[in-house]
């Protein structure tokens, strides 16, 4: 890789059985990749509850918990963890394990974030960190609860530099996404790939289209959530049908959906990742991919519940960004030696230019300190 800065994320050994129908509870030695530190005489007990797509996701939670593993072992202590079979579970998964004696709860996804507020004000002695997103009442105004922290990342940031970098990559002129639902931390991606594609046209003068995302109207493509693998292959033969040859998928483990059905109609069509880098963690793919447009979920959880183990939670945003390393894209991997060292340069300038505010990334779905 260039000059690019990029950070690789380790993957979880561990995979956890869900029953269907049942709260699965793990303690020490069931949990995916579950800490093997021995116990302290710290009081503090570090938790986890999944969204739908479990611990073993290859992507959002299995990157988020994998930083909750990390600072249990250097604070020499045991996790527990709860998936969700379904949406109906977050309630309840967060109960059981401050029943079971959970200090801290790390709940995972925007789609916990109802929960996390209600059980937050329920449980006032218990701390909370919800990753990609903050917590709002009941009619969508912002809460501001001194015992949960928001883990955000301004993940437009990121996009725009993919959106460029597929701009120029494209040979058909001709670029597209969708997301699983729209979600803020999903559509921010998706603002960010069309400002970077915008911002390729204005610097080249041209008129790289982009299939699947109107920054204006806040609409797009939906798989309608992030487990139907057959609707998100059918959502990607149509971008390419209309002429897409470079594709994200905003949209978890629905990624490897999208990387088989561009496998299967051949041809040049490569994708980019989002969370982590999937050239790592989805290797069977590999030719296709261009990069991926990195959330750092390990870091900053890793980080986050640390300070609450060694006393120093606060309700203060965690938010990443460029400059912090929060976020950011993977190396070129195998597509670097295709490209155009030129375009290489103009992505690295792109970086630079948003750090330093030269140029400046805006998304309604971007995070707010």
């Amino acid at each position: 890789m260039r000059s690019f800065t990029w950070t690789r994320t380790r993957a979880l050994t561990g995979a956890a059985v869900l029953g269907a129908s049942a709260l699965v509870l793990t303690g020490c030695g069931t949990a995916p990749a579950e800490s093997e530190a021995a116990a302290s005489d710290s009081d503090f007990v570090p938790c986890a509850v999944s969204d739908v797509t479990g611990f073993d996701d290859k992507d959002f939670n299995q990157l988020s918990y994998e930083g909750v593993v990390a600072a249990a072992e250097q604070l020499g202590v045991e996790t527990k963890t709860a998936e969700s079979a379904s949406e109906d579970q977050y309630a309840g998964n967060i109960q059981a394990l401050a029943d079971q004696g959970c200090s801290y709860v790390l709940t995972v996804g925007f789609a916990l974030a109802n929960a996390t507020r209600d059980a937050a004000q329920q449980m006032p002695d218990v701390d909370f960190a919800l990753v990609d997103s903050a917590v709002s009442d009941a009619d969508g105004t912002p809460l501001e609860l001194d015992n949960v922290k928001p883990v955000l990342f301004d993940t437009a940031q990121a996009a725009a530099l993919a959106g460029y970098l597929a701009a120029g990559a494209s040979e058909t002129g001709i670029v597209g996404t969708y997301g699983g639902m729209p979600f803020p931390s999903v559509t921010v991606f998706m603002d960010g790939f069309q400002v970077g594609v915008e911002r390729y046209n204005e610097v080249h003068d041209a008129d790289v289209q982009l299939l699947g995302w109107d920054m204006a109207t806040q609409d797009g493509l939906f798989a309608g959530g992030f487990t139907d693998q057959i609707k998100a292959a059918t959502l990607t033969d149509g971008l390419i049908d209309q002429g897409a040859d470079v594709i994200m998928p905003v949209a978890g483990s629905l990624f490897e959906a999208s990387a088989a059905a561009a496998q299967e109609r051949g041809g040049e069509v490569a994708l980019i990742g989002v969370n982590g880098d999937v050239y790592d963690r989805v290797p069977a793919f590999q030719e296709h991919y261009l990069t991926s447009v990195l959330k750092n979920l390990t870091t900053a959880t890793e980080e986050v519940t640390l300070e609450a183990g060694d006393g120093d939670f606060d309700n203060t945003p965690y938010i990443g960004t460029l400059e912090n390393d929060g976020v950011g894209i993977a190396p070129l991997h195998d597509w670097e030696s295709r490209l155009d060292p030129a375009l290489i340069d103009e992505v690295e300038e792109l970086r630079q230019q948003i750090i330093s505010g030269d140029f400046v990334v805006e998304s309604p779905s971007s995070p707010q300190g």
